[in-house]
Formats: structure tokens, C-alpha cells, sequence
């Protein structure tokens, strides 16, 4: 049997009819032998008493007490002597005597209790007759109902458990289908809901690697299809040209723009990659830009600008240093690629809110309003101002942009008037207070 909701009901039902069948078996030799009233310690009390005012007070004290009995604990006694003859009526009980198989003790006599007792000296015998025996057949009705209530519960249990599971199995074929957004909606906080969310994580981990590795071929087929066709007929020239030199020169700058290319697509995929394989730790911000301005010092340099650092806290966030490392450099190296000669580009490190904010600005010609969301688009350049034959592939802001979300901030751009600023926040852990401000210069002579 492989339904699980079936194993359950099933296993239910067997647990049902067993106890069912223990509780028949314990009860009907209570049943049978049982009766109401009292034990047979108090029954030969009682018999004791009956027979002291008897003879202490003759039949009308007897009379007294035998109706007190009956009316006290119910049931019907007679007091006989040693012929079986009832001291009060007379009547000959001989009969119902002879009926009692087993005296002392309490037996099923014609549809009724009865019981007998002797006196120790053989002088008197007491007969007790009780109400209606009980059937057990007569409880039968009664073991159908908890049977059946018993019978529903555990139906209710099994789909209780069940239902959920065959939810996640059915959001399981979807996502196998193709559904890469299908998830397990649940407000469970037990065993069944930690599957769900166990699920929903494994789902994210997925779709994120194969989101990735689907924009890492679209985007490979896109943009490699040129620079192959030019290396393609670059090779072709270099076979007739008269300056070979040159044919080489073109094939090694269409070679190492492929290797540029292809060095930044793996570089986008990755920052986007399974986050569980991304190493987390704490990082301090400020270090951080400090060795960005180190590394962007030659670019400013031939570019005959400066690069500007101001910090007013000492920030720590966690995540992966060497991630943002790239994502700032690529934000620096993208504003310095466009900054005229002799401006700064500013970069500033300050608190917002819950976040820090690097904010990085350049006095170059900026973007047009209906470009601006797009430059974080891969492979997306401006061809007014910011177009390729000032270098690069169109991936710098891109990948900076998915590093960023990958440690769940923004990175956002706007015109500065003159000049593009672009800002990323990153939710930190603790700002160091008292920390004061710091600000550091780092300036290079034109060239």
C-alpha cells in the first residue's frame, strides 16, 4: 500500500477494533456478573443487621429495616428461616432459592439480579433480587457510535496530514514542470510546514542558478555573435593585407575584447550564484573604499582626474568583502571612465536610516532622464555619451547591481547636474559611534 492517507485511516481502523474488542471482552464479565448496589463485604453487613433486629424486634422491626434497604439502596431482600419461608409474609421462597446457582455471590436469574445468603448457624437466608440484567448485546448501538465517531476522527486526521502533503507534491510537478515561481503557501508552524519552507528554499537556490545560468547563455549568444563574426573576417584580411602587422594588431585587440567579455559574463553569473556558496562575513565599509581608491588610482591618473573620499562613520555590514570590492570598483572605474579632465570624482560614505550609503559622483555629461533605469541593464550603454568606444562591454553596472542585491541593498543612479550619482545602500549590523570624521584626499597631477 502506498498512500499514506490509506496506511493512516487503515491503521486507525485496526487500533478502533481492537480496543473495541478489549473493551467487549473486559465488559461483558462485568456485565454478566456485576450488579448494582453494594459489595459482598457490605451485603454481609447488611445481612448481619437484618437479622439482629429481627430478632431483636420481630417482623414489624424487620419490615422497618428491609424497607429502608430497599428504598436506600434499591432492590427487593426477603428474610427466610431455615425452610426457605419469608418471616414477614410467610410466603414459600423455596423456589426462587433452588434458582440461585452459586450463593454469596451475584447471578443472572430470568432477566434479573439475584443473590442468596446464609447465616453462619444455617437459621436464616436472605434473598435479594436486583433490576433487569444488562446485555452486553443491548451496548452494541452504543460501541457503533464512538466506533463511528472514532472512525471520523481519524479520517479528519488523515486528511489533516495528507492534504498538505499532496499540496506540496502538486507545487513540486510545477516547479518540475518549468514553474520556476511556484511555491508552498502555508501558515503551518509544524512538521509539514518546515517542508514547505524547506521547499520554498530550495526553490529560491534553483531558480536563482538557473535564472543565471539562462541569462548567461542568452546574453553569451548575444553579444559574441559580433566580435566572432569581426575576428572571423579580421582573420580573412590578415591572409591579403599588405600590413600584416596592423591585420594582427586588430585581431589581438578583437581577441582581448572577447576575453574581457568573457571574463565579465562569468563575473555577472557568479555574483549571482547559489548564495550558500558565497562566504559571509563582517565588513568594514570604510576599509573597504579606502583599498577601491588604492586600486582606481592609475584609471584616475590617465584620465587626468581625482578621486575625492570622504567617510563620516567607520560602518560594518556583513556579507562577502570581495563581491562588493567588485561591485565598488566597477561603480568607481565607470565614473572615472567618464569624468572630464581635471574634475573629481567624489565618493562618500555616510549613514541612511538602517543602511550605509556609498554614494560615487562624476562631472561628466550624465544620462538622459529615459536612459537612467536602464544603465543597469547588461549590456546596455548610452550611444550619446556614454557609448563603447569609450571602453568596456556594458556589464560593470550590472554586475554591481546584482552583487549588491545579492546582499539585499539597492543601487540606484541619477543626474547630478553636471555629472551622474550613482548611490548603493547596504543595510549594516552596528555604526561605530564617536568614530568622528574622517576624510581623506587622494589627489593625482595631470598627465
Amino acid at each position: 500500500m502506498r498512500s499514506l492517507y490509506a496506511k493512516i485511516v487503515l491503521w486507525s481502523l485496526i487500533v478502533l477494533a481492537l480496543s473495541g474488542s478489549a473493551f467487549v471482552l473486559i465488559s461483558s464479565p462485568m456485565l454478566s456478573h456485576g450488579r448494582p448496589g453494594l459489595g459482598t463485604r457490605m451485603n454481609s453487613f447488611l445481612f448481619e443487621q437484618i437479622v439482629t433486629t429481627y430478632e431483636a424486634s420481630g417482623p414489624e422491626g424487620l419490615k422497618v429495616v428491609l424497607d429502608r434497604a430497599d428504598r436506600v439502596i434499591g432492590g427487593e431482600r426477603h428474610l427466610a428461616d431455615a425452610r426457605s419461608r419469608d418471616l414477614i409474609s410467610g410466603e414459600d421462597l423455596s423456589g426462587q432459592f433452588q434458582k440461585i446457582r452459586e450463593w454469596g455471590v451475584p447471578n443472572q436469574v430470568d432477566g434479573r439480579h439475584m443473590s442468596a445468603r446464609a447465616s453462619a448457624d444455617g437459621r436464616y437466608r436472605m434473598l435479594t433480587l436486583g433490576g433487569p440484567a444488562v446485555d452486553a448485546a443491548n451496548s452494541v448501538p452504543y460501541y457503533l457510535v464512538v466506533m463511528a465517531a472514532v472512525a471520523l476522527l481519524s479520517w479528519l486526521l488523515a486528511s489533516r496530514i495528507v492534504s498538505p502533503l499532496r499540496k506540496v507534491a502538486t507545487i513540486m510537478d510545477k516547479f518540475g514542470s518549468g514553474d520556476l515561481n511556484a511555491r508552498v503557501q502555508h501558515r503551518r508552524h509544524d512538521e509539514i510546514g518546515s517542508l514547505g519552507d524547506s521547499f520554498n528554499q530550495m526553490a529560491d537556490r534553483l531558480r536563482t542558478l538557473l535564472v543565471a545560468e539562462r541569462r548567461l547563455l542568452q546574453d553569451v549568444s548575444h553579444e559574441l555573435r559580433s566580435p566572432l563574426a569581426r575576428l572571423s573576417f579580421a582573420a580573412r584580411l590578415a591572409r591579403t593585407a599588405p600590413d600584416r602587422d596592423a591585420a594582427i594588431d586588430r585581431i589581438k585587440a578583437e581577441i582581448d575584447r572577447l576575453t574581457e567579455l568573457v571574463s565579465s559574463l562569468i563575473e555577472v553569473t557568479r555574483a549571482e550564484g547559489d548564495p550558500t556558496e558565497r562566504r559571509q562575513e563582517v565588513i568594514d565599509i570604510n576599509r573597504l573604499l579606502e583599498r577601491v581608491v588604492g586600486d582606481c588610482q592609475l584609471d584616475a591618473q590617465s584620465k587626468q582626474c581625482r578621486i575625492s573620499y570622504t567617510s563620516h562613520s567607520s560602518l560594518a555590514c556583513p556579507g562577502n568583502e570581495e563581491l562588493l570590492h567588485r561591485a565598488l570598483e566597477n561603480i568607481t572605474r565607470n565614473a572615472i571612465r567618464y569624468a572630464p579632465s581635471g574634475t573629481d570624482v567624489e565618493i562618500e560614505l555616510c549613514v541612511s536610516g538602517s543602511e550605509a550609503a556609498v554614494k560615487v559622483r562624476d562631472y561628466g555629461p550624465g544620462v538622459p532622464e529615459e536612459k537612467l533605469a536602464r544603465i543597469f541593464d547588461p549590456f546596455f550603454r548610452v550611444e550619446a555619451s556614454r557609448d563603447s568606444t569609450e571602453g568596456g562591454v556594458g556589464l560593470g553596472l550590472a554586475i554591481a547591481r546584482r552583487a549588491v542585491n545579492v546582499h539585499g541593498g539597492t543601487l540606484t543612479a541619477e543626474n547630478a547636474n553636471p555629472g551622474l550619482l550613482v548611490v548603493m545602500r547596504i543595510p549594516f549590523s552596528t555604526p561605530n559611534a564617536g568614530s568622528g570624521l574622517a576624510k581623506t584626499e587622494m589627489e593625482k597631477s595631470r598627465i
